[in-house]
């Protein structure tokens, strides 16, 4: 071999190892970094083409695939979207949302549990199917949450309804919401299109209102008041606290009355009249004696400053302050000053009274199935916190029936159903409505379900707005569906 050719050929041999080492090293050193590389089209075409599985509530889909004619084998729909918008989120080209985002490995068919039925796709030549996801949903409680929220003009609100005794999420309503059709759609220009009119919707669509707003809890706060008192063994639902027209904020000439004035009976009360006719001058004061540290303790211990629900990505912080100074302290005890709550949050904290103290971990995905119906995994309830003692909670129960039965909650009585409940309307600026919440729970004797209800803004007229005129109805609308026969 004379030397061009030899050194031509060494050379060349060059080239081949250097590309032989290049593939190795990124087949088995990069090779899952870039194949979880966002910006990696083949990846992201590969896994939009393909058939996810079904996300279930009950044996009905609420989002599934169906073939496709074009470009794309698969397309993903939404039978039944704004009302499961906020649950299902949506799979568009350039992303995910909600169980879709949080459950997209089971639902894709990358899950490490599923290694079996893709060494078997493999093996027979055929696509990779995604695995199901069954949401503890119930069909019925969803769909009074969310008329229930469609049938108050301009409603910004949401809706969440617990199994007290298991965590269970039985309705998680939103609105204003939208339709992730749009956004799953082949025609990529019309997505981008409409994922920046949603984008720019002052009215926030996207947003899951039951999760990610937190706003005052006004009275529906007193509840955890009321149990800091009683846990702290200084008083029972028969104390008598003071009533009266108005409180002066310590180390302050503000004075706080009660909703549209009144002396909420007397100027001292019991504890169960205070709760029932929603007595600010009562709560203010138990808060201002019972001192921040007692209150903090008693927040958190239903959840606030934390997060719980791990189903779906965004939920934000219900926050009790543990810095706030006296006057702010004693307002927390009304559920106002910076206390603010998600309507998951309330809705944990009516369901850890009805289930004798004890607060359960909120979950939304049930079961987990593979692509031929076989269990991969099933959620086990969970105790999140013992929030109250057994007796606090029987005595926090019956001044909530009471506050049903003879007070403000009227509104969520049902024939025949002893029912627990209690109203908040949240102050915030004087150039905005007050919001209205509500949180129930029944039957009191045997809790198959909590809700909360929150209501930012809607058409009505402010003096009109309350939260037993507002969500009174609609909780008891959901109770209905879950307790019915």
């Amino acid at each position: 071999m004379n030397k061009p050719i030899r050194t031509i050929s060494i050379f060349c041999l060059l080239l081949f190892v250097a590309l032989l080492l290049n593939a190795t090293y990124l087949m088995y050193f990069r090779a899952d970094e870039l194949a979880a590389d966002a910006k990696n089209r083949r990846i992201i075409t590969a896994a939009f083409a393909r058939e996810r599985g079904a996300i279930l509530v009950g044996k009905e889909p609420v989002a599934r695939s169906v073939p496709s004619d074009d470009q794309y084998e698969f397309q993903r729909t939404y039978p039944q979207p704004l009302k499961y918008a906020p649950i299902t989120g949506y799979f568009s080209y350039y992303s995910q949302t909600g169980i879709e985002r949080s459950q997209n490995d089971v639902l894709s068919g990358d899950d490490s549990r599923l290694f079996v039925n893709r060494l078997v796709d493999m093996l027979s030549n055929t696509e990779p199917e995604g695995g199901n996801v069954e949401l503890t949903i119930n069909p019925a409680a969803q769909t009074a949450a969310f008329d229930g929220l469609q049938a108050l003009p301009g409603a910004k609100g949401a809706v969440v309804a617990l199994e007290p005794g298991t965590g269970k999420v039985l309705a998680m309503a939103s609105t204003p919401t939208f339709d992730p059709n749009a956004l799953a759609s082949h025609d990529l220009g019309d997505v981008a299109a409409e994922a920046e009119r949603l984008a720019d919707d002052p009215n926030t669509p996207l947003i899951n209102r039951a999760i990610s707003t937190t706003l005052p809890p006004g009275s529906t706060f007193k509840l955890v008041t009321a149990a800091a008192a009683i846990e702290s063994g200084d008083y029972d639902k028969d104390s008598l606290v003071p009533g009266g027209p108005t409180f002066q904020l310590p180390l302050s000439s503000t004075e706080v009355g009660n909703w549209q004035g009144g002396s909420c009976g007397a100027s001292k009360i019991t504890l169960t009249q205070a709760l029932a006719v929603s007595c600010n001058v009562s709560f203010l004061s138990l808060a201002n004696d019972l001192g921040i540290e007692a209150m903090t303790e008693q927040a958190e211990a239903f959840g606030f400053n934390s997060t719980s629900l791990e189903d779906l990505p965004g939920q934000a912080r219900s926050l009790y302050p543990p810095d706030m100074d006296q006057a702010q302290t004693a307002l927390s005890g009304i559920g106002q000053s910076s206390v603010t709550a998600t309507p998951l949050q309330m809705a944990m904290v009516a369901a850890g009274i009805a289930n004798d103290g004890e607060v359960m971990q909120p979950y939304l995905v049930d079961r987990v199935r593979a692509p031929n119906a076989s269990l991969l995994d099933q959620t086990e309830p969970s105790t999140y916190s013992e929030a109250v003692s057994s007796s606090t909670a029987d005595e926090l129960t019956e001044m909530m029936v009471t506050t049903v039965d003879s007070g403000t909650a009227g509104a969520a009585a049902i024939e025949g159903v002893r029912v627990a409940g209690k109203t908040g309307t949240a102050q915030s600026t004087d150039d905005r409505p007050p919001y209205a919440w509500f949180v129930s729970f029944a039957p009191a004797d045997d809790p198959q379900v909590a809700v909360a209800v929150m209501v930012e803004a809607s058409e009505t007229a402010r003096d009109e707005i309350a939260g037993g005129a507002l969500g009174g109805p609609i909780a008891k609308a959901v109770m209905e569906a879950v307790i019915a026969p």
